[in-house]
């Protein structure tokens, strides 16, 4: 992960010199999802648009968790390669320089310089997620465009959604709660969809003066559409429909359409995600 390499995104053939790590946040609403895509407005395509700019040459990125449209975030890290002319900067300029260079729904957290080869991705040890709900005839106003609004359901159980949730707790094969198309493609190419959950807990939380019902997740990855499927099924649980072995029993089916529907994105927003402690260091 130390090693000196070459970048093509830092000019071709010169030095990778370490690793600038940002902190991101956005409103998903208005994002095509984080991953660039010809003609669409992107999370990365805002991002490469205002780094390159600052930096004054092309650059290439990683991000923890490519989320979909309209999915948000407050804790995603994007990792970009530096070259030695960048490590003269400041941290605290270049960062006011992101700032100004993106738009209203994006947001330039703090600035972390890590080692060449260092990778968001790659080197996450674990990812965070948490899903709102609102309940109730009652409209959300501060929660409106992050949270799902479930009009006509006056409550959910939230002590057996959580009861239901702990059989997903550990490593098991998340088929179930994978898009089926992602789940094909993963299959033909040879890769798993074995993930690892380290918890699963609902809750009730009351935030800026509203009560909700939370969903949160941690695991070391996640597959497609995979929070929000499980989501859809806890809902399930929630309103009476399903209890808590038929989740267990959605889970290993290994099938999509054993498990629940898949929640709407503008609930979910990706959380956090954790490194080896020392592995980022602040730029001052």
């Amino acid at each position: 992960m130390g090693d000196v390499m070459t970048s093509e995104a830092a000019g071709g053939t010169e030095a990778c010199a370490g690793t600038l790590a940002l902190t991101v946040g956005y409103r998903g609403a208005d994002f095509c999802g984080y991953a660039e895509q010809p003609g669409q407005r992107t999370v990365q395509g805002e991002l490469r648009r205002a780094l390159e700019v600052a930096l004054r040459r092309p650059v290439e990125m990683e991000c923890a968790g490519r989320t979909d449209a309209g999915v948000h975030a407050i804790g995603q890290c994007v990792s970009v390669p530096l070259v030695e002319g960048d490590l003269v900067r400041e941290g605290r300029r270049l960062r006011s320089s992101l700032v100004a260079l993106t738009p209203d729904d994006l947001s330039i957290g703090p600035l972390y310089r890590a080692m060449a080869g260092f990778s968001a991705r790659f080197d996450a040890q674990a990812r965070s997620y948490r899903y709102r709900m609102s309940c109730g005839p009652a409209r959300p106003v501060l929660a409106w465009d992050h949270a799902w609004w479930l009009r006509t359901v006056a409550d959910l159980d939230v002590g057996a959604m959580d009861k239901a949730a702990q059989a997903l707790v550990g490593e098991h094969d998340f088929r179930s709660f994978c898009k089926a198309t992602s789940a094909h493609l993963l299959e033909a190419d040879g890769r798993s969809t074995s993930r690892c959950l380290e918890s699963v807990r609902v809750s009730r939380e009351r935030e800026a003066g509203e009560d909700l019902v939370v969903v949160d997740v941690r695991g070391n990855a996640f597959l497609h559409n995979m929070v929000r499927i499980i989501v859809g099924s806890l809902v399930e649980v929630g309103r009476g429909h399903r209890d808590a072995a038929w989740l267990a029993a959605a889970l290993e089916a290994r099938d999509r359409r054993a498990a629940g529907p898949t929640a709407p994105a503008e609930g979910l927003t990706f959380v956090g995600v954790d490194y080896v402690e020392g592995a980022l260091l602040p730029w001052a």
